[in-house]
């Protein structure tokens, strides 16, 4: 490939089992199509990225070092290998509505102070079935105002300008299962960020919630959250995400113990109600999805 494409897609894999052929026919499918995606293998053991040898798209580059880095790590090299103007993130279990990449470069095209851009999710189970939709916040304003929370601007729709992702990098190593936030607390004072307000993305949700690790990233933020605030002299917010933390960590336990009693129990996520046309969006991208493997050729 000689010209440069537009967007580049960075895609790190690690056994992304049958949730990978799905993300990646959702990229194939965009309505825009000047992009390049780099699947990036991070040690895969269970060959889901073998199955995708029958798909032909030279838009697709398969990295492969056989080695475990890390997705901060793995991030980190794509944006070194990219090639486009604007770098977009997708994750290997995801799907992305077929509009998602003309309305970010749309919106990045038009507003050149905007660094980086999200969109609006539904979730799905491991079934493909929905869930709810996730919080929003549109405007940098909004998605700033309370940075003790956290920043909604889910990772795996974000699409921003290389330049910038090059400027700032993630962490690397990368705190556990944190890095985005991380990075959006890093550069939130010296950046523009926006959301846009159609839903163009789904999120997969597991099914069982390991409390472990959920418990270890939350503490993760904490201590990335106080570092940050401490720096800058800001007590008040390190109080704010104290308070904050707690609440969160009294709110998953009383979901394990719920879960653990066979409960409904408080949801760790609040989702918002799914309505008609989420529903009916969602049936028809998850049919342009469903594509099964190709055939193996006849002997």
């Amino acid at each position: 490939m000689t010209e440069k494409p537009l967007v580049t897609v960075a895609m790190p894999v690690f056994n992304a089992g049958r949730y990978l052929r799905a993300a990646v026919l959702s990229i194939i499918r965009q309505s825009f199509t000047d992009w390049e995606l780099l699947i990036i293998d991070d040690g895969s053991t269970d060959g889901a990225v073998d199955l995708l040898a029958d798909i032909t798209e030279s838009r697709i580059i398969i990295v492969r070092d056989g080695e475990n880095k890390g997705l901060a790590a793995r991030l980190n090299e794509a944006v070194d290998r990219s090639r486009g103007k604007y770098f977009a993130r997708m994750d290997q279990d995801d799907v992305s509505y077929p509009e998602r990449f003309e309305r970010q470069v749309n919106m990045l095209e038009q507003h050149p102070e905007i660094d980086l851009c999200a969109v609006c999710c539904v979730t799905i189970n491991t079934n493909d079935e929905l869930i709810g939709a996730l919080p929003r916040a549109l405007g940098h304003e909004e998605i700033c105002a309370r940075p003790w929370l956290g920043f909604y601007l889910p990772h795996p729709t974000w699409m921003g300008r290389t330049g910038w992702f090059r400027r700032h990098g993630y962490a690397s190593p990368g705190p556990y299962f944190c890095e985005d936030q991380e990075l959006i607390l890093r550069t939130f004072q010296v950046s523009r960020f926006a959301t846009l307000p159609e839903t163009l993305f789904a999120y997969r949700i597991r099914d069982r919630i390991n409390w472990l690790k959920l418990t270890r990233t939350r503490s993760t933020l904490l201590g990335e959250q106080l570092s940050h605030f401490w720096r800058d002299r800001q007590i008040g917010s390190m109080l704010c995400s104290l308070l904050a933390y707690c609440e969160r960590i009294a709110t998953d336990t009383l979901s394990a113990a719920m879960q653990y009693l066979g409960r409904p129990g408080i949801r760790f996520h609040e989702y918002s109600p799914i309505n008609s046309d989420d529903q009916s969006r969602w049936c028809a991208v998850r049919k342009s999805v469903s594509e099964v493997s190709a055939p193996p050729p006849a002997l």
